[in-house]
């Protein structure tokens, strides 16, 4: 059995449960085939240089359900240590791995521990795979960092991409084509499925008259949340009966509860904190549509546990999102646009959809995912 040291932050803690979501559902089922083990680093700041949005104080004690976790502490200063991580976090985590001695690494984000993942592959003279997952390339935050970017997708022996968007970006960035390939997201069909959607209703219990638009995700600007809300503001003209549910944490939600009052929507927007992959999906059971306006996306798992569910997507036409769906199951919008994304959202309110039609424009199961990464590990370890 293959033993597999995953370098990441990438992943469930204990404050965050949902986060990495498409790693650790990964990682569950590849611990089925392999030896598993996750090497979380944590970034420790003086106490007077804490970042605007800390993970807080979690138990290094949890981990979730069928994957072992070591939390390694590196310490680090916000910006000024951004372009050091790589190094810092790396000569702190690899006595650790070594002690586990691997048959690989795998990484979840590029930068910057990707790039420790990397160094230390080196040093123990085995295979690095990483994943690249959409904003470790799309948002690299200064030029020394893209530099670092650069010579870690050069340096793996393996690339794999969350969408062929994101492929051909860690192509032209410097990753070898040859050993770059994309590997899409998969979705636990256990869970998200065609659901009643008054049962789902009653059991949130919501309007069963209501027209509802459901947002899954970060409370980040960049996802298009103060289009959301302006294009919302648009449709009450047309859909009295709108209500909008925006399930989420995170640092804009000043920002955005601020917009919601500006336009006077405390009655039709709701602001839903964060819940567990079995309420999403009855909250998408429950939905008329889903909605992620989002500025960039490598393949975003709300798209395809969405139209696994059985519903319409309104989502801008960005990275690997129209490599997910297209009309036949949604609308794909314009970026920052708001009439469009209020005139897309009308639409599909207005139109009728077959749950089990849009259900079956995606199959692939986290399984899938899983064996694609597996077939990918024996052959580089046989090449060894």
């Amino acid at each position: 059995m293959l033993k597999v040291a995953v370098i990441t932050n990438y992943f469930p803690i204990s404050t965050h449960p949902w986060n990495g979501h498409s790693a650790y559902q990964t990682l569950r089922l590849l611990a089925r085939m392999c030896d598993v083990h996750v090497f979380y680093p944590e970034a420790v700041y003086p106490k007077l240089m804490q970042p605007a949005n800390p993970k807080g104080s979690f138990d290094r004690s949890w981990n979730p359900p069928d994957v072992k976790v070591t939390y390694i502490p590196y310490p680090a200063v916000p910006v000024l240590t951004r372009p050091l991580n790589g190094f810092i976090s790396a000569s702190r985590l690899r006595p650790f791995v070594a002690a586990y001695d691997p048959d690989i690494v795998l990484n979840y984000t590029v930068y910057p521990y990707g790039m420790a993942a990397v160094r230390i592959a080196r040093s123990l003279g085995i295979p690095a795979v990483l994943t690249a997952i959409g904003s470790d390339l799309n948002r690299m935050s200064d030029p020394i960092c893209e530099m670092l970017t650069r010579w870690t997708l050069r340096k793996a022996d393996f690339v794999t991409t969350v969408s062929h968007n994101l492929c051909t970006t860690a192509r032209r960035i410097g990753a070898p084509p040859g050993s770059t390939r994309t590997k899409l997201n998969g979705c636990d069909t256990s869970v998200f499925f065609p659901r009643d959607r008054q049962q789902s209703r009653t059991e949130l219990g919501l309007s069963q008259t209501a027209k509802i638009i459901v947002y899954v995700g970060r409370l980040d600007l960049r996802k298009g949340l103060m289009e959301l809300v302006e294009a919302t503001a648009k449709l009450r003209a047309t859909q009295p009966d709108l209500k909008c549910y925006i399930i989420g944490d995170g640092a804009d939600r000043g920002a955005i509860d601020s917009a919601i009052a500006r336009h006077n929507l405390g009655e039709v927007i709701t602001i839903v904190p964060s819940c567990v992959s079995s309420k999403v999906a009855i909250w998408m059971g429950a939905a008329d549509l889903v909605t992620l306006p989002s500025y960039n996306e490598g393949c975003p798992n709300v798209v395809i546990e969405a139209v696994s569910a059985g519903r319409p997507v309104v989502a801008t036409k960005v990275g690997g999102i129209p490599e997910l769906m297209n009309e036949t199951c949604g609308r794909l919008v314009k970026v920052r646009d708001v009439p469009t994304l209020a005139t897309g959202l009308d639409e599909v309110l207005n139109a009728q959809w077959n749950a089990q039609e849009i259900s079956a424009k995606y199959s692939r199961s986290w399984q899938d995912v899983a064996d694609d990464l597996h077939k990918i590990f024996v052959e580089l370890v046989g090449r060894r």
